[in-house]
């Protein structure tokens, strides 16, 4: 596949603009050249594919950056495809902003000051002028019903920190025992198609079975935590 630059940018969803502010920084390899007009290929597509994904995940242009400089410019698309695929599915969902109006609609009350407050000391939504900003809205509903809790305000943000601290490190556990058990064999055994296909269903398959995972097992420690309590 050859592509101009515009067309590159058309097919990844990026401004003109864009690409070659990512070729400036490094993100992206030479163009082939024919004449004076740039070409680029399946490998320059699949890498604005994965800015883009560590970009969803919150990452800044460093640490995009530093990420890349690992990957060396001649890495088969396959293997950035591969990237994409492991990253895909720990992406957060997309915030909303949205009016009052609307939110009280998504919410099925009215959400007056004091809800919002609460609401956003348990991370569910921020303010955005005259809106806020729903940055989970799977949580809305949830968020909503906590904040309807008559529990002081600083114990919900107590709670959101309890939750927020301890999910982060158990993530970054997680995700050091999938590098280092099922990624790094992959890539030290000759990373075969076939391996590479059974890696990204993997991929694919993981974020939701440990979620349900999480939840049975959060669920059985606050049971077991409770019982422990009453014994005393």
């Amino acid at each position: 596949m050859e592509l101009t630059v515009d067309q590159l940018a058309a097919r990844a969803g990026v401004s003109v603009r864009t690409v070659r502010f990512y070729a400036g920084r490094g993100l992206l390899p030479p163009p082939r050249l024919r004449g004076r007009t740039g070409l680029y290929g399946d490998e320059h597509l699949a890498r604005l594919e994965l800015v883009r994904e560590l970009q969803s995940l919150g990452l800044t242009l460093a640490a995009i950056e530093r990420h890349l400089e690992k990957i060396p410019d001649d890495a088969p698309v396959e293997d950035l495809a591969l990237q994409r695929a492991l990253l895909s599915p720990w992406a957060p969902e997309d915030g909303e902003v949205l009016d009052r109006h609307e939110l009280d609609r998504r919410v099925g009350r009215h959400l007056d000051d004091d809800d919002l407050k609460r609401l956003e000391a348990l991370g569910v939504l921020e303010p955005a002028g005259e809106q806020v900003r729903v940055v989970s809205p799977a949580l809305l509903g949830v968020g909503a019903e906590l904040a309807a809790l008559s529990l002081p305000l600083e114990t919900l943000v107590a709670a959101h920190a309890a939750v927020d601290r301890h999910m982060s490190a158990l993530a970054a556990e997680l995700q050091g025992a999938f590098q280092d058990s099922v990624v790094r064999p992959y890539r030290e055994g000759g990373r075969s198609p076939e391996d590479r296909a059974r890696l990204m269903e993997m991929a694919g398959r993981l974020k939701p079975l440990l979620i349900q995972s999480l939840v049975t097992s959060f669920q059985r420690a606050v049971d077991e935590t409770i019982r422990r309590s009453t014994e005393r």
